[in-house]
């Protein structure tokens, strides 16, 4: 027979929920005799006091698997563009050993060319050998060989080598008067200076008659 002194322990609310018609799944708690109990006494699911449910968890391996990505992508990119500096700086230098050579071969053929200036200026370049020297000069031309010193220039110690000089009313400043030897370059580089002679202004000088051929008569 049931002693009515007989004292359960470790009875909870839970135990009887269902004997007072609720749940832990029902709304707004449980309800006892129009006494609310909040879920959280009935253990339920805890509210945004208890912490942020929805803030995600740091992942350690994912954090590192995109740290070593970020330097794999970084280490990439540097080589990407240490490769590119040393195609242009291996092509530059390519460029720079043909257009020397070129140039060296030009150097070389320049007495030629003085051979054949000379034979114009005398009326020899006629026939076959005209046909010859003037491929020759095209050819030169073609790859970069350029002449350069005429009459009436102005005189630039930097690309004409003054052997002769004189003073004359007729010119406004150093002249070129007299081209003994042409100059060359090969591209941008001097092969070898203009040899002239060079007039310069003189006001108290006397004009030079033309028909006496003054300043201003080329040479070769």
């Amino acid at each position: 027979m049931h002693d009515p002194t007989d004292v359960r322990e470790d009875v909870s609310v839970e135990d009887h929920a269902e004997e007072f018609g609720a749940g832990p799944d029902a709304p707004g708690g449980l309800t006892v005799e129009g006494i609310e109990i909040p879920d959280e006494a009935v253990g339920g699911t805890p509210t945004a006091a208890d912490g942020d449910t929805d803030a995600p968890v740091a992942d350690p391996e994912l954090s590192k698997l995109r740290t070593d990505l970020d330097e794999r992508t970084s280490d990439l990119q540097r080589v990407s563009a240490e490769y590119a500096n040393y195609r242009r700086r291996v092509d530059r230098d390519r460029e720079s050993t043909v257009a020397a050579a070129k140039a060296q071969v030009a150097a070389e053929l320049l007495t030629v060319l003085d051979d054949v200036e000379r034979a114009k200026a005398h009326g020899d370049l006629t026939g076959p050998f005209k046909v010859v020297a003037d491929r020759l000069t095209e050819s030169l031309t073609r790859v970069g060989l350029t002449s350069f010193a005429e009459v009436g220039d102005a005189f630039d110690p930097s690309v004409h080598e003054a052997v002769a000089s004189g003073s004359s009313a007729d010119v406004d400043g150093p002249t070129v008067t007299t081209v003994m030897r042409r100059g060359y370059r090969f591209g941008e580089k001097v092969l070898r200076p203009a040899m002239v002679e060079v007039t310069d202004h003189d006001p108290d000088a006397v004009a030079a008659d033309p028909a006496d051929g003054g300043p201003g008569t080329a040479g070769q």
